[in-house]
């Protein structure tokens, strides 16, 4: 293993045990009282008042279908969405304004209908991820159409490749890394998402459970609540991540 390897791991490491150190110190000093920031100490005893309940399994499973749920159904819509839009000029100009108003409206604009439409419950929630990640999906997608060299489009025609052909043997392989990395920015999305999604309408959910602490004034459960929000969503990404070491991809990030 090389030294850089070596350092680069090592650095990440030293950054949280000096932010852990900081906040220890804080919290040692009493620079903000109790309530206001909980102490390491008084977190981890969180943690463990919340396993040995089952309350926070339970709302990370909660958290995850709903993430899930939503992500999949803007992934399934969004994608062909957006290959589309890119291979059709007329239908870019026409449905482009739309696409980026919403991409600019925030989610949460969207939390009355939510209620209004689909009542309690996960479909809320789902809804909510659904529309925070849909949007910049279709556009990060249809972009990465416009960049294809038209070098490929007339190889293809000397191929007579033509509609779903052209699509499944040229268009998508070759926008394939810049949808995965797509994918990673609408995830994210989605997973900010959630916390505010689940304090409308849910009984259970990491974001449900950040409110409920709130509601208690028991702070050190809210930390708790996001720090797993926080490590699930860098594991996630991780996961996401492995996607672009396959062969069929690597070519687009090996520069």
């Amino acid at each position: 293993m090389s030294k850089r390897k070596v350092s680069d791991g090592i650095l990440p490491v030293i950054v949280l045990i000096g932010l852990l150190l900081l906040w220890y110190f804080v919290s040692y000093v009493n620079l903000f009282p109790g309530y206001a920031l909980p102490s390491p100490g008084s977190v981890i005893k969180s943690f463990r008042e919340e396993i040995l309940a089952g309350r926070l399994v339970n709302d990370i499973i909660a958290s995850l279908w709903r993430v899930a749920a939503g992500f999949l159904i803007s992934t399934a819509l969004g994608i062909p969405a957006g290959l589309w839009l890119g291979q059709h000029v007329l239908a870019r100009k026409a449905f482009v304004p739309m696409l980026n108003f919403f991409r600019f409206l925030s989610p949460l604009a969207w939390i009355p209908f939510a209620i209004l439409w689909f009542h309690i419950g996960d479909r809320p929630a789902i809804f909510l991820i659904f529309m925070a990640s849909f949007f910049p999906l279709v556009l990060a997608t249809m972009a990465s159409v416009a960049t294809i060299p038209s070098i490929y489009f007339r190889i293809a025609q000397d191929y007579d490749y033509k509609g779903i052909e052209l699509l499944t043997k040229v268009t998508f392989p070759a926008v394939l890394p810049q949808v995965i990395t797509a994918l990673r920015v609408s995830y994210g999305i989605g997973w900010v998402v959630i916390v505010a999604a689940e304090m409308v309408g849910c009984q259970d959910g990491l974001g449900y459970g950040i409110w409920e602490a709130r509601n208690g004034l028991r702070l050190d459960s809210a930390v708790c609540y996001m720090i797993i929000i926080g490590l699930l969503g860098m594991g996630i990404d991780r996961l996401l991540a492995q996607l672009t070491k396959l062969p069929n991809v690597r070519w687009g990030y090996d520069r």
